[in-house]
């Protein structure tokens, strides 16, 4: 049987909190680090063929723990990253309202047009991380990536309307699992 364990990431470093940061290499806060080891346990005990993560620190962290405990493979794979958001990425979210208003609206009003901060559109970031998920070999596969691309995916795959994708995105460290044949 193939399953697939999408795991979002722990907490990222204090630097970041309030920042738009989705490209750029944010590390795990302490309390992040921490929160990786106590479940990554419970993570490997759902014994995945593989540990699949998008090729950012945050992602590479748990990964490699999990992978580590499950005695498998960790593999980097840019397509499961969170969106890129230009020259949005490492500002603050309230001083880019401050320059741009609702513009960031545009995610969810113009998922296909709209790119925040000349970065991706929400449909090319849905496209990537279902052309990813695609790719995913057969098997037990755990994947740590970001809230945006599992909200992606699962919206998707249940043909919800994007303005419903928000309420998708998982808390920092929680996991959610898809079994199919």
């Amino acid at each position: 049987m193939n399953a697939r364990l999408l795991i979002r990431h722990t907490e990222v470093s204090a630097m970041w909190r309030g920042r738009c940061y989705g490209g750029s290499d944010a590390a795990l806060s302490r309390a992040g680090a921490r929160d990786a080891k106590a479940r990554a346990p419970a993570l490997a005990a759902w014994r995945p063929d593989v540990v699949i993560h998008s090729d950012l620190r945050r992602t590479r962290d748990l990964a490699r723990l999990v992978a580590g405990i499950a005695n498998v493979e960790a593999i980097s794979d840019s397509g499961w990253r969170e969106r890129d958001f230009g020259h949005w990425e490492g500002k603050s979210w309230s001083a880019i309202y401050r320059k741009t208003g609702n513009a960031m609206d545009g995610m969810i009003d113009a998922p296909d047009t709209f790119r925040p901060g000349g970065g991706e559109t929400t449909g090319e970031l849905a496209d990537r991380v279902i052309a990813a998920f695609a790719c995913l070999p057969a098997g037990r596969v755990a994947v740590v990536s970001h809230g945006g691309p599992i909200a992606a995916l699962r919206g998707r795959q249940g043909q919800l309307a994007i303005s419903t994708w928000p309420t998708l995105i998982p808390a920092y460290g929680e996991a959610w699992e898809l079994d199919f044949e």
